[in-house]
């Protein structure tokens, strides 16, 4: 028996019992779903059903009793006839590789979206969907914390990743958008271990900077802190010169700092979702111990890897105890967790702004760059400017609704 396939549009205000009617229709006569998909935008509905039916009277009645239902139901119909070789030309584009594309911004402007899209379409590439992450945004209620994203699927060949993502950085640099691309991957879907540098990222602070001003030695300590977070000293080299000026510095003072360190927006939204969903957290650090355990227990963070400074007769010695927590040091600690959790490495992200995070963010899964110096976000997989900490769960691919539910 000969078989035609149709493409059916349905476009009109959304109600409830819609797709049940023209299903039901479709069942009446045998016909076979072949693809369905649908899309809500301010309670109008745009509807897909590609279906497979038996030619004859069959797909005249078909699509006649199809048109009365939308009739009935008070939307627009219609029906664009598939030949078998375009029906088997689009099935074959599923093998091509997948990628995901998310737009971060505080609001999302059409000239961000048009230049996006723009790279996309010059690399001849498909978008397959188009997702808004975020919740809707009142017009006339100003919002505390602003924020947007969408989210596109994208299909097709990408010879020169490096060039696509090139052109990405330059639109996020000129437009003031987070653009993060990533391979649509299983490994994409199945997170499990986030790591967190703490200073500049987790909390808005350079510890090590206010111990000094508190010590009086703030000037000296931050030009060095600066000129290591730039790469244009070695970590190790530029820690050890800053411990040496805290010498002397009370252990009270140390409790004074960790009550009042000022945890970045969105990072309280960001870790309570990740443990509800089953994440595992660490704070790979090159600032110390004494602040780490101190955020872990205000946070619930699972593992904490940091410097331990030296406290005799209680004050500071201007030593430190063990090794030092480097940029090369927090890959290994990174390896070493998911390895302890028995996670692929792929299957990781790591977070931080300093070029000491730089290798930990090169050898997760995901790398992203937070509010980050530029010479890291020239260098990191992804990055985050425009909004807080929890823009980490849109590049994960979690609507508002998935994370408003934990709250």
């Amino acid at each position: 028996m000969a078989k035609e396939i149709f493409l059916l549009n349905i476009s009109g205000q959304d109600k409830p019992g819609l797709t049940s009617g023209l299903t039901s229709v479709l069942a009446e006569y045998g016909a076979k779903v072949l693809d369905i998909g649908q899309a809500n935008i301010h309670d109008t509905l745009s509807l897909g059903m590609m279906f497979e039916i038996e030619s004859g009277k069959k797909s005249a009645a078909v699509l006649k009793d199809l048109l009365f239902k939308a009739y009935e139901l008070g939307i627009r119909a219609k029906f664009t006839p598939i030949s078998l070789p375009d029906y088997e030309d689009w099935v074959n584009l599923q093998g091509k590789d997948r990628y995901i594309i998310t737009i971060l911004g505080e609001k999302l402007a059409a000239k961000q979206i048009s230049e996006v899209t723009k790279v996309i379409s010059e690399k001849n590439l498909n978008i397959d969907s188009i997702k808004r992450l975020t919740g809707r945004l009142s017009l006339i209620k100003s919002e505390e914390y602003p924020r947007a994203s969408i989210q596109l699927s994208i299909r097709g060949k990408i010879d020169n990743k490096a060039e696509f993502t090139e052109k990405f950085m330059q639109i996020s640099h000129d437009l003031d958008v987070d653009i993060a691309f990533q391979e649509d991957n299983i490994y994409r879907r199945n997170r499990r271990l986030v790591c967190f540098d703490m200073d500049s990222t987790l909390i808005q602070a350079e510890v090590i900077d206010e111990l000094a001003e508190l010590a009086g030695v703030g000037e000296q300590v931050k030009a060095i802190t600066e000129s290591a977070m730039q790469g244009e000293i070695d970590f190790n080299e530029s820690f050890e010169r800053r411990m040496k000026l805290l010498k002397g510095l009370s252990e009270d003072v140390l409790h004074n700092v960790a009550v009042n360190l000022p945890i970045t927006k969105g990072a309280r939204r960001l870790i309570d979702t990740l443990k509800s969903y089953g994440f595992k957290t660490a704070i790979l650090s090159g600032g110390f111990t004494y602040f780490g355990h101190y955020l872990q227990k205000e946070l619930g963070i699972d593992y904490v890897y940091a410097n331990q400074l030296e406290i005799k007769d209680g004050a500071l010695t201007g030593n430190y105890i063990g090794e030092i927590v480097n940029g090369e040091k927090k890959a290994e600690y990174l390896m070493e967790i998911a390895k302890k959790e028995g996670i692929h490495i792929n299957q990781t992200i790591a977070v931080g702004d300093g070029a000491n995070d730089l290798p930990m963010l090169n050898l997760a899964g995901l790398g992203i760059a937070f509010h980050a110096k530029p010479t890291v976000k020239d260098n990191a997989q992804s990055s985050i400017s425009s909004i807080g900490l929890d823009g980490v769960l849109y590049l994960l691919g979690y609507h508002d609704r998935h994370i408003d539910l934990i709250e």
